[in-house]
This record gives structure tokens, C-alpha cells and sequence, in this order.
């Protein structure tokens, strides 16, 4: 699949994907780039990304891998995340790099570091999970 069939098969699954209007940059052997942008609607008080789109983005970002290496696996399911959130996001698109650590029969174990656009080497949030395949 290409990274536009995956947007659209996401965005077609998940309305909220749409709401945080998701967006998938790369898809390639190495892994997934997908996109926030930013918008003053995901801000929460404090003046951050609230953490539940940082989580989406981390779990969206973990499902277009698995679909991106598998196909259309659409009954690929979220059964495990661990999010360590590390620094506030800046008011800019988030970011989210993905790959698989290891793909068995019946699981994706994923890793996904999140940035802010224009700052790449510090990490906004650390995501680790599993996606439960189906048999």
C-alpha cells in the first residue's frame, strides 16, 4: 500500500482521524512518517498538544506501518501502548516516525519517536506497542 491508500483507509475507519486531520508523509521498508498539523483545537490549557492526540498520532502512526508491511489488515488491533510523554510540543505540526521491531503470525511490535517539525532530534513522546494481528 502506498502511503495515500493508508491515509485514506485510516481516515475511512477512524473519523477521528479525520477531526486531527492525520496525514501519512512516507511510507517505505524503513517505516512510516505521519503528521499533525498543528491547529489551536488540539491545544488544551497550559498551552500544549493535548495528550490525546499525541497518543492518535503514536497509535495511527504504528497502525500504517503494520498496514504499510501486511497490507490491508484492517482488523489489526491496538493491544498493548506505552506513551512516556518527555517534553511540551511546540505549537507546530507533531511528527511521528514509526517502524516495526518485530513482526510474528500473530503480532507487530512497534516503536514511535514523536517530534516537533523543525526539531527533530528532541523527542516530544516515546511510544512502544503492539498491534494483535488477525489469524
Amino acid at each position: 500500500m502506498t502511503a495515500l491508500e493508508v491515509q485514506t483507509l485510516i481516515r475511512a475507519g477512524l473519523p477521528m482521524a479525520e477531526d486531527i486531520d492525520l496525514r501519512i508523509d512516507r511510507l517505505d521498508e524503513e517505516g512510516v512518517l505521519a503528521r499533525v498539523p498543528f491547529h489551536s483545537k488540539l491545544v488544551r490549557p497550559g498551552g500544549t498538544l493535548s495528550g490525546p492526540t499525541i497518543m492518535a498520532l503514536g497509535d495511527a502512526a504504528m497502525y500504517a506501518v503494520v498496514l504499510g508491511r501486511l497490507g490491508r489488515v484492517e482488523m489489526a488491533v491496538t493491544s498493548n501502548l506505552n506513551i512516556n510523554f518527555l517534553i511540551k510540543p511546540r505549537p507546530v505540526d507533531l511528527l511521528a516516525v514509526a517502524r516495526i521491531l518485530r513482526l510474528s503470525r500473530r503480532q507487530a511490535v512497534c516503536e514511535v519517536s514523536l517530534y516537533s517539525a523543525g526539531n527533530e532530534n528532541e523527542l516530544v513522546a516515546h511510544v512502544t506497542g503492539t498491534y494483535a494481528l488477525p489469524i
